[in-house]
């Protein structure tokens, strides 16, 4: 009887050794990306991950695509039969609805509210206007960032979640030879009245308004810049008070010198990391807040940060356009060209 008791313990001894041991795995490092089959080739850089099932995408050829279980089925089709534009960003607000922007020829917005079935146009800019990025604090209010026209930004607003868009008034001035870059849609940030947005080419700044738009601060950076390939092209908030950029030079995709910066003062003052960057020109950032990951993307692969953009390392060799953490915060996604848009691995 007492060996019966002993054993017993025993097992529930080692059952319960091996089951804290698992659970108390730690995680460390991104181990790669596991690609998910698309039935499209174009180049994906609208990107737009509302759960780790439910996934918006946009690109070349007027693509738009869903899936609503996790990329094991996808639907897809033309916006508008606009089958010569490129909608560069998407922004899901749920299953059923989305907002795509067109970067230009024409630069225009659409909105489905039935998954995508039908397209409605709910803006188009001036023949020169070209644009960027869209970002969505909550489903009402959103944002999207458009090239200087005149010397002036196109800042847009929506606050009734995509129907009517308005070009504020008090949209900062720019420099000659300033834009913005649509290689990723993520170029412009919002968090409830706070906007950020990067520009690049001769000069790269970042943009930051505290009361939605009707004032704004303007930051230096140090990020490689002078040439029109160079400058920011993505952004990321970590928390209240850190942010990071990156971007390089698109022309020299392996040149990995000044094309990340940080700030710890929500975007007021930036500096350059100081040791290891990103390997390469990076268009994509975004932050994983369950292991305190950074994780970047550019056409020679992906790194990641885990002390908020200071030290980077390569994890992969796979290239991507864009990257997101889902509104969730459960999964990362990339996507990229081909129809390659993949889930983050570890």
């Amino acid at each position: 009887m007492k060996f019966k008791f002993l054993l017993a313990i025993g097992i529930i001894s080692s059952f319960a050794a091996c089951n804290s041991e698992r659970k108390g795995e730690i995680i460390t490092e991104p181990t790669g990306w596991e690609i998910v089959e698309t039935p499209v080739n174009a180049s994906i850089r609208g990107l737009s991950p509302l759960t780790s099932e439910i996934i918006w995408a946009s690109g070349s050829g007027g693509t738009w695509l869903l899936t609503i279980d996790g990329g094991q089925s996808w639907s897809t089709g033309i916006i508008a039969g606009l089958d010569s534009v490129d909608f560069r960003d998407i922004e899901g607000l749920d299953a059923n609805t989305a907002i795509a922007i067109a970067a230009g020829q024409p630069a225009v917005i659409y909105k489905t509210t039935d998954s995508g079935a039908t397209w409605q146009k709910k803006f188009e800019g001036p023949e020169t206007a070209f644009l960027d990025g869209i970002a969505f604090h909550k489903d009402q209010k959103g944002y999207v960032i458009g090239d200087p026209i005149d010397g002036k930004w196109m800042v847009l607003e929506t606050i009734d979640a995509g129907e009517t868009w308005t070009w504020i008034e008090s949209s900062p001035m720019a420099e000659p030879g300033e834009g913005s870059f649509a290689a990723s849609g993520s170029t412009i940030l919002a968090d409830q009245d706070h906007i950020w947005f990067a520009s690049g080419g001769i000069k790269s700044k970042v943009y930051m308004s505290t009361d939605g738009g009707h004032d704004w601060e303007i930051s230096e950076t140090p990020i490689i810049q002078g040439e029109p390939s160079q400058g920011i092209f993505s952004i990321t908030k970590l928390d209240n008070s850190n942010l990071i950029a990156v971007g390089g030079d698109y022309l020299q995709p392996d040149l990995a010198l000044n094309n990340t910066i940080y700030s710890k003062e929500m975007g007021k003052n930036w500096e350059l990391v100081s040791s290891s960057y990103p390997s390469g020109y990076r268009s994509g950032v975004t932050y994983f807040p369950r292991f305190h990951w950074a994780i970047s993307v550019g056409t020679n692969g992906s790194d990641y940060s885990v002390d908020g953009g200071i030290n980077w390392q390569k994890f992969s060799d796979e290239g991507f356009h864009a990257v997101f953490m889902d509104k969730a915060q459960g999964s990362i996604w990339a996507s990229g060209l081909d129809g390659k848009i993949a889930r983050l691995v570890y």
